[in-house]
């Protein structure tokens, strides 16, 4: 470093000092004091107070209170989001308490619609908002557990304590005999996601589409609602570290109510076996999990963001169940250009491992003789037969605690999610955006029977399978958008184009006759049926495109009549050449009444109705198309020869030859070929579409 250069280094040095010096001299002076919000007088933790014309400035803690450096002349800025900013006068005081007052766009909820939202007072449609102050609170692993309960119409249930197991969600009931009937879940935009990728504690808001009116914007896959989850993301200003966790206890409630050891010595021609065993209780246990969350979220300026990992371990009270899963997520917001260009990124991973059980072992629990042994007597011929388990050699009765301890039954998910949006105002009111997804699946699936397993297994001299399932979806979208105002009337204008791309594949494989069982499944090799020809190996692949247009008007007037209306074109590669298009129009409107007449202690009535239509889109691809396969085989001539699938064969030419709606839900007749064949004797199968 030159002579010059540290003279500059060594001024800038005792300037800096200078300044220290004289900031302590002026900000003798403490100030404390609480914020409090004007609703409820709750104190509000991540308030900013800064110091007018300075860098100088706190937060307030959990319990609303702040501690900051200002001279007796100074002026403190108080700020929080969705409050509006206020501006106080220290005035020589040392105790400064502040009641923030919530700005009116707080205290007018704001919903999803689908490609955008409104006020809730606006909508005119069947939607319901749940905000994350709502939510089911407790042991909820899955995202659909926060609603049970909270919205009508939206049943949602699970048979059983498999931890393993999916929710079965119905709105407003089934809406389809032949396809799927639950709702289209779409997060931060992606349609179609999957509720894995999101972990409970990620989520901000819930919002449910439950009219025609309301879905008819997402098409062929809205009959049964539309469910829009947003995920949290950080407040600029407010830099935190938040953690939750809580561990779990689950107990049998109640079993089914079967005959104990003496009553069943007492029935009339009862077998005695000598033991007296509670089978339900052999096979089940007190369950503990328990769950970890940490994010990180903040920012500054122009940049906002959220970083989420979050840990679950279940217990399932059924022997060998339960999950352990690790879920990461980041959210970041970046503005540009005098805010007028905002980038989102969405990140998101998911690996879950599953031991899955046998659900069959609650079936023999009921019908297995309750004074069995569970592991059989040194002196029994069979104890070496089975690993030690006590078995009868009867027809379809195994030992119940058998099954789960003896067996492997796994899963392993991986749920990976990206996805990018930018909106640019171009000139105040006008918006084109950009959005990007990308959702990556794969499901691994591992059983292995015993080669001393009665139930399956011993059968085969043990028996292994694995199986791998991959879907892959890409979507674009390309929007614009308008909003002006005119005298009393408001005008908002939506057009877009959509375009989704899924691919799936997947493998199966099986063998049996296996030297020991150390490999369990990890060694398909040591099979010796694939040497043998007498393993069982499976693959698949199939994809789709969807294609949409569409637009939506939304108009206002005075703040009290409201009026939208959207349609959509939709096209899919799943649909036959002369029915891959259907058209989906929506209208809906809405007035508020006690904008026009005094509504004594209500504070809104709003009288609304809209119409929709939506559709269905069938689950599998190719439907229309030739289709060849090799079916089953059968001994001829001295060979084997695989046979046609007749049945299958039939059923999809029963569905070409019926009538079925088309996409936008009008009953028309579907193009039939002119001729079949069915080649049982070639194993093939034709059908022209």
């Amino acid at each position: 470093m030159s002579i010059k250069h540290k003279a500059k280094w060594f001024r800038a040095l005792i300037f800096s000092l200078l300044g220290v010096f004289a900031c302590g001299g002026m900000y003798a002076q403490t100030v404390t004091g609480t914020v409090t919000s004007d609703r409820d007088g709750t104190p509000l933790a991540g308030a900013t107070v800064l110091v007018q014309g300075t860098t100088t400035g706190a937060f307030t803690d959990d319990q609303g209170k702040y501690t900051v450096a200002a001279s007796g002349d100074a002026t403190l800025i108080f700020s929080y989001v969705g409050y509006e900013r206020q501006t106080v006068a220290v005035g020589g005081r040392s105790e400064i308490d502040v009641t923030m007052l919530a700005s009116e766009s707080t205290l007018e909820e704001v919903v999803v619609t689908g490609y955008g939202t409104q006020k809730a007072k606006e909508v005119t449609s069947s939607i319901t908002s749940v905000k994350v102050e709502d939510f089911n609170k407790g042991n909820v692993n899955d995202p659909t557990q926060l609603l049970q309960g909270k919205v009508a119409g939206l049943a949602i249930a699970r048979p059983g304590g498999d931890p393993n197991a999916g929710f079965n969600i119905r709105l407003r009931g089934i809406s389809s005999l032949g396809q799927g009937s639950s709702p289209l879940i779409i997060i931060d935009g992606v349609p179609g996601a999957s509720l894995n990728s999101v972990d409970p504690n990620d989520i901000q808001s819930i919002d449910i589409l439950k009219d025609g009116s309301a879905a008819a914007i997402y098409g062929t896959r809205a009959s049964g609602g539309v469910i829009i989850i947003t995920t949290k993301k950080g407040v600029p200003g407010v830099s935190k570290v938040d953690y939750s966790g809580y561990v779990a206890l689950e107990q049998i409630d109640r079993t089914v109510d079967i005959l104990t050891a003496d009553e069943y010595r007492n029935f009339p021609g009862s077998s005695d076996l000598g033991s007296s065993t509670d089978w339900f209780d052999q096979i089940t246990r007190d369950a503990v999990s328990h769950v970890h969350n940490v994010a990180l979220s903040g920012g500054s300026g122009q940049t906002q963001y959220r970083v989420s990992f979050n840990l679950r371990n279940g217990q399932g009270v059924a022997l060998n169940t339960g999950f352990s899963q690790l879920n990461g997520r980041l959210n970041l917001t970046q503005r540009a250009f005098n805010d007028r260009l905002k980038l989102n990124v969405n990140l998101a991973a998911t690996s879950r491992d599953s031991d899955l059980g046998f659900n069959d072992a609650f079936r023999y629990a009921t019908i297995y003789n309750p004074t069995a042994p569970v592991y059989a007597a040194a002196n029994d011929p069979l104890v070496e037969t089975y690993d030690g388990y006590f078995q009868q050699i009867l027809f379809d009765y195994y030992n119940p605690f058998a099954i789960l301890d003896q067996n492997v039954n796994q899963r392993n998910d991986k749920r990976l999610n990206v996805n990018l949006r930018a909106d640019w105002e171009i000139v105040d009111g006008l918006t084109i955006g950009g959005f990007y997804a990308l959702q990556r699946e794969n499901d691994l699936t591992a059983q292995y029977f015993d080669k001393q397993s009665f139930w399956r297994g011993a059968d085969r001299n043990g028996l292994a399978n694995r199986g791998s399932n991959d879907r892959y979806t890409q979507v674009f979208d390309a929007t614009v958008q308008y909003e002006n105002d005119f005298g009393g009337l408001n005008l908002k204008v939506l057009g877009g184009y959509s375009y989704q791309n899924f691919v799936n594949e997947g493998f199966f494989a099986e063998g049996g006759n296996f030297i020991a069982d150390n490999f369990t499944y990890n060694n398909l090799e040591a099979s010796l049926d694939f040497k043998r020809g007498l393993g069982t190996v499976s693959s698949y692949k199939n994809s789709s495109e969807l294609v949409a247009f569409f637009g939506r008007i939304n108009l206002s007037y005075d703040d009290t009549y409201y009026l939208t209306a959207s349609v959509r074109q939709e096209g899919s590669s799943k649909f036959g050449d002369n029915n891959k298009w259907g058209t989906f129009p929506a209208v809906s409107g809405g007035v508020i009444l006690s904008n026009l007449f005094d509504a004594g202690p209500f504070d809104l009535i709003k009288l609304r109705a809209g119409y929709g239509e939506t559709g269905n889109i069938p689950n599998e691809s190719y439907l229309s198309k030739l289709l060849l396969g090799p079916g089953s085989n059968f001994f001829f001539n001295g060979n084997y020869v695989p046979s046609g699938q007749t049945r299958k064969c039939l059923t999809i030419i029963n569905n070409l030859r019926s009538l079925r709606k088309n996409t936008h839900g009008k009953r028309t007749s579907t193009r039939r070929g002119n001729h079949y064949d069915l080649l049982s004797s070639i194993g093939l199968r034709r059908i022209s579409s």
